[in-house]
């Protein structure tokens, strides 16, 4: 006899984490299968100075967008501490897809070098990250009102100039209403 009750379900995995560790794994038998190509073509010795050169040339990537970024910051914080407007600053902009380019050069293999190339073209990181930030503003825009995403939304909405000002709410209590009960808790001061 059933009472009616339903098994709770486990929820569906997505697509994309059913699939990444297959994908992950053909790029390594990919990238590892080319080298070998390579080196048969072209020699051992030629592989490893790719291989090196590829981390040398990585790691200037990535020191640079860090300085980029490091620098971005610091004049940003520097604008809002002396209280002026922020301005439109494009040269911080696409940080994180040079040191995602950066990485890719790191990572032996020649599809990663490849992609690491490509991410170094700034017409080609500019596409990709007005591509990611429409994606971003999608998701944010579908987001439940209560979830992480309408917090993100919200503070972007309120917060026109960049300022943030801090404060506390005071209720005045009508003289002859009923007191309300005292909050368990201290007031927030700072």
């Amino acid at each position: 006899m059933t009472t009616g009750a339903t098994t709770p379900t486990a929820p569906r995995r997505s697509r994309a984490r059913t699939f990444l560790p297959l994908g992950i794994a053909a790029w390594l038998v990919l990238e590892i299968w080319l080298l070998t190509v390579v080196a048969g073509a072209a020699g051992g010795l030629a592989v490893f100075a790719l291989l090196v050169a590829g981390g040398l040339l990585g790691a200037v990537v990535i020191k640079r967008a860090g300085r980029r970024a490091f620098r971005s910051l610091s004049e940003t914080l520097q604008r809002q501490q002396s209280g002026t407007a922020p301005t439109e600053d494009r040269s911080g902009r696409g940080n994180g897809f040079l040191m995602l380019g950066g990485l890719l050069l790191m990572l032996p293999g020649p599809v990663s070098d490849a992609a690491g190339l490509l991410l170094l073209v700034p017409p080609v990181r500019t596409a990709l990250a007005r591509r990611a930030e429409r994606s971003l503003e999608r998701r944010m825009r579908r987001a439940a009102p209560g979830s992480l995403g309408d917090a993100f939304r919200q503070a972007r909405i309120h917060r026109p100039d960049g300022k943030v000002v801090q404060g506390e709410v005071v209720r005045e209590d009508v003289p002859g209403g009923p007191r309300p009960e005292p909050d368990p808790r201290p007031p927030l001061t700072s």
